[in-house]
């Protein structure tokens, strides 16, 4: 099935702060980028026209940080069941010597796109995404 999904990134000028590395915002954005990428690439058609996703928390941890032209592999995966409506997501993020230099475990609701409320996720709609963990 669809538990793992991976991305490439590589970091140019417009990611890089005032210390050489790749700024905290920009790996937010990328985790994103690799959450939405991962719904987009194996959910159902028909959950992928009803709901969107919010974040209602991230926990990231750097270990490392990389420079501009390097790039970083992200590999996501949800770790457990859905609770409600909420999921929970793993990000690793790893240099070219395969070291988890970004790591994030994020929280993210499942909205109704026509009503705007949370929604309790359904069997159907998380079972593209198991086996967890």
């Amino acid at each position: 099935m669809g538990n793992r999904h991976t991305l490439h990134f590589t970091a140019g000028p417009e990611h890089i702060d005032e210390l050489g590395h790749v700024n905290n915002a920009v790996w937010v954005r990328w985790i994103q980028d690799i959450a939405t990428a991962h719904w987009n690439a194996v959910a159902r058609p028909e959950d992928r026209e009803s709901y969107v996703w919010m974040v209602t928390r991230h926990e990231i941890d750097y270990r490392g940080n990389v420079a501009e032209g390097e790039t970083v592999t992200a590999e996501t995966f949800i770790p457990s069941p859905p609770r409600g409506a909420r999921f929970d997501r793993r990000v690793d993020f790893r240099n070219a010597d395969g070291k988890v230099v970004v790591s994030a475990n994020t929280t993210w609701a499942m909205i109704d796109k026509a009503t705007g409320r949370p929604l309790r996720i359904r069997p159907e709609t998380a079972a593209p995404f198991r086996p967890y963990g």
